[in-house]
């Protein structure tokens, strides 16, 4: 995700959804999927960023291009196919796509939905920042245009949902110009999209209710889940309660490994998810001693890496993570084939050709108050740092907070722990909000780093378009992420959910099928229901 998993935990309310009559009686006779997700759900797709808000726009909205299913590239969905012309791509609409309100798909929904997320500036809407328009050519065609070559485009298209133009002119709230509110009104509470499943009932801070549509445009299995039941912020001895007992699914990613293990020893099954995303920790580069590089480069070498692989393991040769090579995820263009270990030996050499001098100083700690698996980073990085003489203060940081924090270089912690991913599937949206110099002092840049050789490589990873100046052009931005180290790269994501027998899920399950995009393993219509 490219928000972060720091989302406060409530308590269950299971019963708080209100449904109708007509909808709780069909529920009756109907395949029931049940999961959760930690983050309140956020139904409108123009806002959505949260790994909840992505099962949410997946299901009920659809792109158009979705990733290759158990390989690299994007592959036509909305889209019947595409092509280049400079700088501007076009893209032909299949013919045979109704939207869930029964009117067609044409070329002014692909570009109302385009010109509404770029006028609301929300969710992911960055991933567009180098298209100046988007246009009907007719009714079954669209162009894009772009104000410079940009080889991330077709990947960020997975984050541009499209949208019933005509049902949200007719349900526009409250606001100024034409467009008044843009429909984010009618939005936060309703579908208006072709996919799979439709809303039927939506509480964002307790349960999402879907149902199957049966005229999306292409076949869905009978053993798809008819209704599915989305619930947010259960607390994770409930969803073990739950699970044990039948009345629940799949958990979220976010279970402690615990409780994980503890499923996966009764019988629950574990699905997996690698989307290219990782843990980082990230060190303040703005601030006094991580200012100084050969600093950083101590704190890097005297990580335990193994030990942190092992605090995220449910089972053997099952983990919530795999051994980072880099900064890149392993997977992606210009990752590393190294795994990194510890070495107190190059830590101790690093930290004499520092200018500060530990006794002077002790670094804070900062771990997200939401997020109890950090706390325990936090203790092993102390317990690392002290052994090369570093002192260290721990400091439990609401997320809240820590976004306010991390604004102003001076306020922002010596050490942020986050877990990002790439939203789109490509490096660039994972790499360029977290390293360039123009968009430090968000929560996924708290090192507030300013490289002129890693904004410039990072930019060219945008325009270049062959595959192996990609490669060449990302794994230098590794090598010297790793010279600078202004992170300390943890482990490479796996996103674990403990699942009951009744559910099959090939794109969480076979590596043949699996998206390479968080959420996306969550498309329902995919999915089997048992019965048992």
């Amino acid at each position: 995700m490219m928000t972060p998993i720091a989302r406060p935990f409530a308590a269950a309310l299971l019963a708080a959804t209100v449904l109708t009559p007509l909808a709780v009686s069909a529920a009756s006779a109907q395949t029931v999927l049940r999961l959760d997700e930690v983050a309140v759900g956020e139904l409108d797709p123009g806002k959505a960023s949260d790994y909840a808000d992505s099962i949410l726009m997946f299901n009920v909205y659809d792109t158009l291009v979705l990733p290759v299913q158990g390989g690299p590239g994007y592959a036509p969905h909305l889209a019947e196919s595409w092509e280049a012309d400079g700088n501007d791509f076009v893209f032909k609409l299949r013919q045979d796509v109704k939207f869930q309100s029964g009117n067609p798909l044409t070329a002014e929904d692909v570009v109302f939905s385009f010109d509404r997320m770029k006028a609301l500036g929300q969710g992911l809407s960055f991933v567009f920042a180098k298209v100046e328009s988007a246009e009907a050519v007719d009714a079954g065609t669209v162009r894009f245009k772009l104000s410079e070559a940009y080889s991330p485009f077709v990947a960020s298209l997975v984050r541009l949902p499209i949208l019933d133009k005509a049902l949200v002119m007719e349900n526009l709230g409250e606001g100024d110009g034409e467009m008044k509110d843009w429909g984010q009104a009618f939005l936060s509470a309703n579908g208006a999209g072709t996919g799979a499943y439709k809303v039927v009932a939506h509480n964002p801070q307790q349960e999402t209710v879907m149902e199957k549509n049966p005229d999306y445009f292409l076949d869905v299995a009978d053993s798809a889940p008819d209704q599915v039941r989305l619930r947010y912020s259960l607390e994770a001895a409930t969803v073990r309660t739950l699970i044990a007992q039948g009345e629940h699914d799949i958990s979220s990613q976010w279970l402690p490994p615990e409780v994980l293990k503890a499923l996966a020893g009764s019988g629950a099954q574990m699905l997996k998810e690698t989307g290219g995303g990782a843990f980082y920790v990230k060190m303040n580069t703005a601030k006094a001693p991580l200012d100084d590089v050969n600093c950083r480069l101590a704190l890097a070498s005297a990580f335990d890496y193994s030990a942190g692989i092992q605090m995220v393991a449910v089972a053997d040769g099952v983990a919530q993570g795999s051994p980072s090579t880099g900064a890149i995820p392993v997977g992606m263009f210009g990752a590393g084939e190294t795994p990194l270990v510890r070495d107190l030996e190059a830590a101790k050499a690093h930290l004499a050709a520092c200018q500060y001098k530990p006794e002077d100083f002790t670094l804070e700690l900062s771990w997200i108050g939401e997020v109890p698996i950090e706390e325990r980073f936090a203790l092993l990085m102390q317990a690392n740092f002290a052994e090369i003489g570093i002192k260290s203060e721990i400091r439990k940081v609401p997320w809240a907070l820590f976004t306010e924090l991390v604004s102003k270089p001076e306020n922002t912690p010596h050490i942020s722990q986050i877990f990002a991913n790439a939203v789109t599937g490509d490096p660039d949206t994972l790499l360029f909000p977290m390293y360039h110099s123009t968009l430090k002092g968000t929560w996924q840049s708290p090192e507030n780093l300013e490289d002129a050789t890693v904004d410039e490589l990072l930019v060219k990873g945008r325009t270049v378009t062959d595959p192996e100046e990609r490669q060449a052009t990302y794994a230098a931005l590794n090598e010297r992420l790793m010279e600078i180290a202004p992170t300390i790269y943890g482990y490479d994501r796996q996103s674990l959910f403990a699942a009951s027998n009744r559910v099959k899920v090939p794109a969480l399950t076979d590596p043949d099928k699996a998206f390479g995009l968080d959420g996306m393993g969550f498309s329902f219509r995919l999915m089997e229901m048992t019965g048992q």
